[in-house]
């Protein structure tokens, strides 16, 4: 019994300091305990009546948190509110500069579930509730995470964007909530926010009763090869080389395509200046089949180009797909935060470049840190921090429930996961990057709510989140994983 209870500790102590050394590392290790300690200001709102002002003020006295704004929603006993909390910069030393975190919080009782969840990018500025949210019919607080929108420290040191450093943000926002929301708490995210939910509970495993990570990727490398082979394979052979013959079709075409994208981003106030257009439409092109697979199936293989096919389909099936226009000045600005950490830490996909041999001006550029809008050389890539997480996620992770599309690239490097660790893993068939529960066979589907429905501590709505979206007076209902085309797993 010792020996079970001391090997994830053990296990745990190697994998911080490894992280320290390759990285920003942990905050503190009394930081690593769970949180149960109150703020000393705080009213718990399980003691309290919950009335307007009550919830407001026990909110308002947490140390660091404002209440920004509260957004009426037509859905009784549900309050929706949008918030900030101060944070270090720096965790390893909390005294130092902070910056304001923005957050949402959907409000249904003291005693709900509550799921900690998270984007990975930017918050979205509207109310509604996730999937986990609404099949536990529970509390939600949305993070932003750190350097998008609002969320940055000024002046932007760089060396302070880490998965470490974004975990410990996680565990500070626990620390400070968990005396107030005195249910079970889940942990879950989309892509990105698969992947930071999947790093905080690895980080700090006491957070939280479970984590549900949906199409988090897992990732060796700034250009892994184990995506191109599984692009070599999904699909059938007449979809793959139709998608290989459209590329070659753009890049052999690009003299002829270049004046379109160029009038293209002007009709719609956007440049190119920082990749120029020749590199914006390369980088697009070899994108398209990883881009294809992403967010598309096998249906829409009819509706590529075929050559000869007129210029402007060309362009217009290039940027429906893989995003041409997500590859202006503007997203690559507003996306340069996910950019560095793949180029650091995250990692990112290589990309076939063999069937165009003499067609490509940029061979084997197109990588994270070509897209970051400033050199990433003083930021080595950290090759231990990914295998690390992984390790410890299949010989440890507890409770912990991952959701893959079959046909989704970033499915290539899922995580593995142990059932005597009372943890799964599971693949929606035919599913893209969009993949939830309730894309699942049934029986999965039932286990897998089940086994939700246990860690959360209540019974499970069978309703479908998707449907129960449609009815009127509910709040809309999403994965967090639902993203716009464009280069990464990003909302």
């Amino acid at each position: 019994m010792l020996k079970s209870i001391r090997r994830p500790a053990l296990l745990l102590s190697a994998l911080a300091l490894a992280l320290q050394a390759c990285g920003e590392g942990l905050p503190p290790s009394e930081e690593t305990a769970a949180a149960t300690d109150a703020p000393a200001r705080a009213q718990s709102l399980a003691l309290e009546a919950e009335a307007p002002d009550t919830v407001v003020a026990a909110l308002q006295a947490i140390p660091g948190l404002t209440v920004v704004s509260e957004v009426p929603v037509p859905v009784a006993g549900v309050r929706f509110f949008f918030l900030t909390y101060e944070q270090p910069v720096d965790h390893l030393k909390p005294q130092g500069r902070k910056f304001q975190q923005r957050l949402s919080l959907l409000h249904r009782s003291a005693q709900a579930p509550f799921v900690l969840a998270t984007t990975g990018y930017n918050l979205l500025e509207f109310p509604f509730q996730d999937e986990v949210t609404a099949v536990v019919q529970g509390n939600q607080l949305l993070v932003e995470q750190r350097f998008f929108g609002p969320s940055t420290p000024q002046p932007a040191t760089w060396q302070h964007l880490t998965l470490e450093q974004a975990a410990a943000d996680h565990h500070r926002l626990v620390k400070a909530l968990k005396p107030l929301y005195t249910g079970k708490w889940i942990s879950t995210g989309g892509s990105k926010g698969g992947m930071a939910s999947v790093y905080h509970r690895v980080l700090y495993p006491n957070d939280v009763n479970g984590t549900v990570a949906y199409v988090a990727p897992n990732s060796h490398g700034p250009q892994d090869p184990r995506y191109i082979e599984f692009l070599s394979k999904v699909g059938d052979a007449d979809c793959r080389a139709r998608i290989k013959a459209f590329q070659r079709e753009v890049l052999t075409r690009r003299e002829e395509l270049l004046p379109l994208v160029a009038e293209g981003a002007w009709a719609r106030g956007l440049t190119f200046d920082f990749l120029g257009v020749d590199k914006a439409l390369e980088f697009a092109t070899l994108e398209f089949p990883f881009a294809f697979w992403q967010y598309g199936n096998a249906s829409y293989c009819p509706l590529v180009p075929l050559p000869g096919a007129p210029a402007e389909a060309l362009v217009e099936v290039l940027d429906g797909a893989a995003g041409l226009y997500a590859l202006t000045d503007s997203d690559i600005d507003f996306f340069a935060p996910y950019y560095f950490q793949a180029g650091t830490q995250l990692g990112s996909y290589a990309s076939d470049e063999r069937h165009l041999q003499g067609l490509v001006h940029y061979p084997r550029q197109y990588a994270p840190a070509s897209l970051v809008p400033f050199s990433i050389k003083p930021y080595p890539f950290n090759p231990f921090a990914i295998p690390l997480i992984e390790t410890w996620v299949k010989a440890f992770g507890q409770r912990m429930l991952f959701i893959y599309g079959e046909n989704d690239p970033w499915s290539t490097n899922a995580f593995e996961v142990s059932r005597r660790n009372d943890s799964y893993r599971f693949f929606a068939p035919n599913g893209n990057h969009g993949s939830s529960i309730f894309d699942l066979p049934e029986a999965e589907q039932t286990l897998a709510l089940e086994r939700l429905s246990t860690w959360a501590g209540v019974p499970v709505n069978a309703i479908a989140p998707k449907a129960s979206a449609r009815t009127a007076g509910e709040l809309p209902v999403l994965t967090l994983a639902r993203e716009r085309p464009g280069q990464g797993p990003r909302n």
